[in-house]
């Protein structure tokens, strides 16, 4: 297969992925999903997608039409992400967690989320030191459509190009073994670091907001 002929064939799978970027195909977002389908990866791993995804997977590729894998997920009614906006401490992570830029906030500041933005891929839970994020239907109840697909795609490849922008003007890029990086545990952490100042803050801004909710609750 040329690269032309394959580039076109990843791009109609990408087309028929519901562009959440949940990662729970276990792949790093859509594309990358896309690409290793076309490559022969099975093309039940989507839980976004459902049975109507790998239906249409199937009937593109020729292929068995295979039951959703349980090891991804199941298959449920679109969520969105909402915050406890009383115990939010702005620290930021769950921005840089979610990959269509659906949740807008400054730092120390109270953060929201764009309820028609949220894909509902709940990557914004884990890193919420405050555990102030919850998964919600969405409301009004609504099935995730094609429309909401193709403008979360484009917002996920703009954070991309803004990431890299950003990257580019710090002169810098993410490590990695071929660029002859040293697995973490093989090197010491130098005693300060931006994640170390990052990681204070947080803790600091957790401990306040601890000390608030504690007070609240003797009154």
């Amino acid at each position: 297969m040329s690269s032309l002929v394959a580039s076109d064939l990843i791009d109609r799978i990408d087309a028929l992925l519901p562009q959440t970027q949940c990662t729970k195909c276990g792949y790093q977002g859509c594309r990358p999903y896309a690409e290793a389908i076309a490559g022969g990866a099975a093309i039940n791993q989507c839980p976004p997608g459902g049975v109507a995804g790998i239906t249409k997977l199937a009937t593109l590729l020729n292929r068995p039409r295979l039951p959703l894998n349980p090891a991804n997920g199941n298959e449920q009614p679109l969520t969105v992400a909402v915050i406890d906006e009383d115990l939010c401490i702005g620290c930021k992570l769950c921005i840089d967690a979610c990959p269509v830029d659906a949740i807008v906030g400054a730092p120390r500041r109270m953060h929201t989320v764009i309820a028609s933005w949220c894909t509902g891929c709940d990557l914004c839970l884990p890193p919420c030191p405050m555990d102030c994020i919850v998964m919600r239907p969405a409301e009004p109840v609504r099935e995730w459509t094609e429309t909401d697909a193709r403008a979360a795609r484009a917002r996920h490849l703009a954070r991309g190009r803004r990431l890299q922008s950003l990257q580019e003007k710090d002169g810098s890029k993410p490590a990695t073994a071929a660029d002859g990086a040293e697995p973490p545990a093989a090197k010491a952490a130098p005693p300060s670091t931006d994640a170390d100042r990052k990681q204070a803050v947080v803790t600091a801004a957790v401990e306040r907001a601890r000390r608030r909710r504690g007070q609240l609750t003797r009154r």
